[in-house]
C-alpha cells in the first residue's frame, strides 16, 4: 500500500475513476431540489464551491485530498480527507471516496457534493455506483438544479441506467427560507414513492400529498408530471372550472400534445352540468421566420332557452380563431388575426377570451374582435403600417360596423436639414364601407302622432318615425357606403435663438387630402350629408412662427424657469368644412396638452382652418432636495376667416369644446411632485365668458414601500350637442398594500356623484413569487345592452387563480347578472 498526501494529475491509475464522476449528474440528476432529510423538508446552506483549478478545464482529471492510498492487492484505490475531484467542469467533493477496480462501482461517502457543468448539485451522506452508473443508490440525496428545483430522499435505487425510485421523496420548486432554512418552504409535494424515468423524462409520485408551509392540504394517491428538464410534453395539464348563471357549473381539463418539436396542440373539452360539453382547440406551430396559430370552439347546447333573450337561442355555437406573425427580414413583418363566431354573445356567453387571456373574459372586457392582415416596417427615421380590417362586434349592430378595406400610415423624418432645419412627411389612406348608417341620440325625444316615448332611442326608429333622424336629435357616427381619403403632408421646422435667449421657431406645412365619398340614401341620412358620390380636394397650405422667452432664476433652493409661449397659425379656411364624412376625428378635448397643437382635431377627416394664435406661459420650479411643479396657462384665438370648430359636422365635433368662440376657453394645468412618494396634477377648462369650469379633473397618487393609492375626480359640465344632457361628476380611487414581501390587497372603487352611487368596485388579493401564484378577484361593473330602454344590468364575477412552478395552474371563475 502506498500512501500520499498531495494533489496530482493522472490519466493511469485514476482513469477508471473519471468515467464514474462523469455519469453522476445524470444518474441521480433530477429536476427538482429538496433538502438531505425527506421526513421534514429542511435545508442546509451549502458550502461555497470551490473554484476548480485551471488544470481541471484542459481535459486532465485532478484529485486533491489530504492522503490518496493505493490497495494494489484488493486493486481499490482510496483519497480521504477533504477530497475534491475535477474534470471538464464537474466536481465532486466527499470526505471519502473509493474506487474498486474489480468490482467497478465507485463509493463516495461523508458530505458527499456533486456539481455538474450545468450548475446541478447533488448532495448526500453515502453515494454507491457503477462505473458506467446505470444502476447503485444514494442515501440521504438531496439534488438542487439550476432552475431553482430540490428533490430530497431518504434513500434513492437506480437501476437500468434510466430509472430512480426516491423512497420518501419530497420535491419542491421553492427556494429555502433564508431567515431560518430548516423551515418547510411555501409549498412541497411528499411521496412515500417518487419515481424518475429519465427515458420518459417523466416523474410519477406515489401517495402523495401537496403541503403548504409544512401543512398537509391535499392527498393524491397518485400523479405525474414531467420532469423540470422537459419544456413540452403530452400528457393533462391542470383543470380549470367555472359557474355560472346560464351554463351551470363547468369543468375544464386540457390535454397537451407535442406532436412534434416546432408544432403541438391542445384540446380541452369543458363540459357544463347545463349546456353539456364545449369542445375546444388549439394547434400551434413555429416556423423560421415566425409563427401561427389556430383555435376552434363548439357546443351543442343542451338548453337553448337560458339565451332566449339573446342571439345565442340555437342549437349550435362556436367560432374559430387564427393568429400569426412572420419576419420577412430586420425591419419588415406581415401577418393576420382572424375571427369567426356563429354568433357575437358566444364568447362572452361562455366567458371565452381570444388568444386565452382569462383576465379578459373574467372581467368582460371584450367589446369587439378583430379580424386583420398587416404588413409592418420600421427604419431608423421612418415607419410604414398597411392593414386591412374586420371588426366583429359583440353590440349585435354588425351592420353598423365598418370594414377597412386598408389603412395605410407612413412617416419619415429626413436624415439631412433642408434650409438648416428638420423636414418630415406622412402619408395616410383609408378606405371603408358600413352597410347601414351608425345614429346616436343626443336628446330624448316625444312624437305625439306615435307610440315613441320619452327615454327610447330616436335615432334607432324605424317607419315614419325616421324624420326623428336630424342633426338636432341625432350624431351620425358612420355613414353608409363608401368612403376614402388619401392625405399627404409635408412639414419643415428650424429654431433659432437669439443673443438674448429668444427662441424663434418658424414652420411651413402643406397637406393634401383627396377624398371620395358614395353614400347610400338611407332614411335621415340627407339631413345630415349629400346622399350619393361625393368627390373633394382639399389643400391647406400653412405657416406659422413659435416664440418662447424663458427667464431663469436660481435660488439656493432652487431653480425656476417662467417662460411665455405664443404661436401664430396663417392659413385659409378649411373647404367642406361640416360637409364630408367624419369617421376618424371624432375624439375632441381642448385642454392644456393640446393648446400649442397645430391642428387640434384627433385624427385626419378634420383640418383646423383660418388664421389662429395659441398663447400660454409656462413656470416650472426644481427644488435642489428633489421634487417639482411644472404650471401651464393659456387661450387660444381665432385671428380671422371660419372657425373650424364653430362649424357642426356629422358628430359634432369641435362644437362645445371651447374653441369654438373667437376668444377660446381658459385652460391651465398643473403638476406638483414633491418627492417620489406623491404626485398631484390638475387640469381645467374655464368658460372664457362667465368664467365657469367646464371641464376639471384633480388626481393625486401616492407610492410607499408596502401601499400606494390614486384617487381622481372629474367634473364635466353638460354638451348637450354631444348626448351629454346632464353634469358628470364622479370619483376614481384605486389603491394596494404589501401585507408582507409577497402578498397584495388590491380594490378600487368608482363614485358617480350625480347619482350618488357607487356603480362599480373590485377587491383582490394576491400571493406571488418565484415558485407560487396565488390570486382572488372579485369585480362588479354594470353591462349596458343596445336596447337604451333597457337599464343596465349589474353584473358580479369572482375569479381564483393558483399556480405552483413546475406542476401547473389552475383557474376557476363564477359570476352573475350581465351576460352570465
Amino acid at each position: 500500500m502506498i500512501t500520499r498526501s498531495d494533489r496530482f494529475c493522472t490519466s493511469g491509475v485514476l482513469a477508471p475513476v473519471l468515467a464514474t464522476v462523469l455519469g453522476l449528474a445524470t444518474a441521480f440528476g433530477v429536476a427538482a431540489t429538496t433538502p438531505a432529510a425527506a421526513q421534514s423538508f429542511t435545508y442546509n446552506r451549502p458550502a461555497t464551491r470551490p473554484k476548480p483549478p485551471p488544470a481541471a478545464q484542459t481535459g486532465q482529471m485532478l484529485v486533491q485530498a489530504t492522503e490518496v492510498n493505493y490497495d494494489y492487492n484488493n486493486s481499490r484505490v482510496a483519497a480521504v480527507g477533504s477530497v475534491q475531484m475535477y474534470y471538464n467542469g464537474t466536481s465532486v467533493e466527499a470526505d471519502k471516496v473509493i474506487y474498486d477496480q474489480k468490482t467497478k462501482r465507485l463509493h463516495a461517502e461523508g458530505n458527499v457534493r456533486m456539481t455538474d457543468a450545468d450548475g446541478k448539485i447533488t448532495y448526500a451522506n453515502l453515494l454507491d455506483l457503477s462505473d458506467d452508473y446505470r444502476d447503485g443508490f444514494v442515501d440521504s440525496l438531496r439534488v438542487d438544479t439550476a432552475d431553482a428545483t430540490r428533490m430530497a430522499a431518504t434513500r434513492a435505487e437506480r437501476t437500468a441506467g434510466n430509472y430512480t425510485v426516491f423512497q420518501n421523496g419530497v420535491y419542491t420548486a421553492c427556494a429555502a427560507c433564508k431567515e431560518d432554512p430548516k423551515k418547510p418552504p411555501l409549498w412541497q409535494v411528499k411521496g412515500a414513492r417518487v419515481i424518475h424515468d429519465q427515458t420518459e423524462k417523466m416523474m410519477y409520485f406515489e401517495d402523495a400529498r401537496i403541503e403548504f408551509f409544512g401543512v398537509p392540504l391535499a392527498y393524491i394517491p397518485y400523479f405525474s408530471t414531467p420532469d423540470p428538464t422537459v419544456k413540452r410534453k403530452t400528457g393533462f395539464l391542470m383543470p380549470g372550472f367555472t359557474q355560472n348563471t346560464n351554463t351551470g357549473f363547468g369543468v375544464e381539463t386540457p390535454f397537451y400534445w407535442a406532436i412534434a418539436p416546432d408544432y403541438d396542440a391542445t384540446i380541452s373539452p369543458r363540459y357544463t352540468s347545463k349546456q353539456g360539453l364545449l369542445m375546444q382547440g388549439e394547434f400551434r406551430q413555429r416556423l423560421m421566420d415566425g409563427a401561427y396559430q389556430i383555435r376552434a370552439y363548439g357546443i351543442n347546447q343542451q338548453d337553448r332557452s337560458a339565451f332566449a333573450n339573446t342571439v345565442g337561442d340555437k342549437d349550435w355555437r362556436g367560432g374559430v380563431e387564427s393568429k400569426g406573425q412572420f419576419a420577412l427580414n430586420d425591419k419588415w413583418v406581415w401577418g393576420w388575426d382572424a375571427v369567426a363566431l356563429s354568433d357575437y354573445n358566444f364568447l362572452q356567453d361562455y366567458r371565452l377570451s381570444m388568444y386565452k387571456d382569462p383576465y379578459a373574459s373574467f372581467l368582460n372586457l371584450q367589446t369587439e374582435a378583430v379580424s386583420q392582415l398587416y404588413l409592418t416596417g420600421v427604419g431608423k427615421r421612418s415607419f410604414f403600417d398597411a392593414r386591412t380590417i374586420y371588426y366583429l362586434s359583440f353590440s349585435g349592430n354588425q351592420s353598423q360596423v365598418p370594414v377597412i378595406h386598408p389603412v395605410i400610415d407612413y412617416n419619415n423624418v429626413l436624415n439631412q436639414n433642408i434650409l438648416g432645419g428638420e423636414f418630415s412627411y406622412k402619408f395616410n389612406m383609408t378606405s371603408l364601407s358600413r352597410d347601414q348608417a351608425s345614429f346616436t341620440p343626443i336628446n330624448s325625444v316625444v312624437n305625439p302622432s306615435t307610440s315613441v316615448s320619452a327615454g327610447l332611442n330616436p335615432c334607432l326608429l324605424q317607419s315614419a318615425d325616421v324624420a326623428l333622424r336630424t342633426p338636432q336629435n341625432c350624431l351620425m357616427n358612420g355613414i353608409p357606403g363608401t368612403y376614402t381619403r388619401v392625405t399627404g403632408e409635408a412639414q419643415w421646422r428650424r429654431s433659432y435663438t437669439d443673443s438674448f435667449g429668444q427662441i424663434f421657431t418658424p414652420f411651413a406645412i402643406l397637406r393634401v387630402d383627396a377624398i371620395d365619398a358614395s353614400i347610400s340614401n338611407q332614411p335621415g341620412v340627407s339631413n345630415f350629408l349629400p346622399t350619393g358620390d361625393t368627390t373633394a380636394l382639399r389643400v391647406m397650405p400653412t405657416v406659422g412662427l413659435e416664440y418662447r422667452y424663458p427667464f431663469i432664476n436660481v435660488q439656493p433652493w432652487g431653480t425656476t424657469t417662467l417662460e411665455p409661449i405664443a404661436q401664430v397659425i396663417i392659413r385659409p379656411n378649411e373647404t367642406y368644412a361640416g360637409k364630408l364624412p367624419n369617421e376618424d376625428a371624432q375624439s375632441m378635448s381642448f385642454d392644456a396638452s393640446n393648446l400649442f397643437s397645430v391642428n387640434k382635431f384627433s385624427g385626419y377627416d378634420r383640418v383646423e382652418g383660418g388664421g389662429r394664435a395659441n398663447v400660454g406661459v409656462q413656470a416650472t420650479t426644481q427644488f435642489d432636495r428633489g421634487g417639482s411643479v411644472k404650471v401651464l396657462f393659456g387661450q387660444s384665438y381665432q385671428l380671422f376667416g371660419l372657425n373650424s370648430f364653430a362649424v357642426a359636422d356629422t358628430t359634432n365635433t369641435g362644437v362645445d369644446s371651447g374653441l369654438a368662440t373667437s376668444r377660446s376657453d381658459y385652460v391651465a394645468s398643473l403638476a406638483y411632485s414633491p418627492n417620489r412618494t406623491y404626485t398631484v396634477s390638475t387640469r381645467a377648462r374655464i368658460d372664457e365668458a362667465t368664467g365657469n369650469v367646464s371641464r376639471f379633473e384633480a388626481e393625486g397618487r401616492a407610492s410607499f414601500d408596502r401601499w400606494s393609492v390614486s384617487l381622481m375626480y372629474g367634473n364635466y359640465a353638460p354638451q348637450a350637442e354631444l348626448g351629454y344632457l346632464t353634469r358628470r361628476e364622479g370619483l376614481l380611487g384605486t389603491g394596494s398594500i404589501k401585507l408582507a414581501s409577497n402578498w397584495v390587497v388590491t380594490g378600487g372603487a368608482r363614485w358617480d356623484l350625480e347619482a350618488n352611487k357607487i356603480n362599480q368596485y373590485t377587491v383582490g388579493a394576491g400571493y406571488v413569487d418565484d415558485c407560487f401564484v396565488l390570486g382572488v378577484n372579485y369585480v362588479t361593473s354594470y353591462n349596458y345592452v343596445t336596447n337604451l330602454s333597457t337599464p343596465p344590468v349589474l353584473s358580479h364575477s369572482f375569479m381564483f387563480q393558483i399556480g405552483l412552478r413546475t406542476i401547473g395552474n389552475t383557474t376557476s371563475a363564477s359570476g352573475t347578472g350581465g351576460t352570465y
